[in-house]
């Protein structure tokens, strides 16, 4: 499952969640209005799960390209420093966005 469909059902389920607990509060169901927490949980736990995996993956991504860009300066490669400057620049996007 890709990280985005893993965030979305997240979301989906966190949102269902809300949605049971909410009825089970409405009707006076204590069973419905757990079931709708533990949902609830469920759903922000696999979002996190997936923003977190976003952001170590934005983390390698950062570290490689500064690498590379270090390693393109000091041998005067313009293109590879602009490479991994590039690809440093998309890991820190890719943590920002996931937070």
């Amino acid at each position: 499952m890709s990280n985005a469909s893993d965030r979305n059902e997240g979301a989906a389920e966190e949102m269902g969640g809300k949605i049971k607990k909410g009825l089970g509060q409405l009707l006076g169901d204590e069973h419905m209005e757990a079931e709708g927490r533990a949902k609830e949980l469920r759903g922000k736990v696999q979002k996190e799960d997936a923003k977190a995996e976003e952001r170590a993956k934005g983390a390698v991504e950062e570290a490689a390209g500064a690498i590379k860009n270090r390693v393109g300066k000091l041998v005067d490669n313009e293109q590879m420093a602009a490479e991994g400057k590039a690809k440093e620049l998309k890991g820190e996007n890719r943590q920002k966005a996931n937070q």
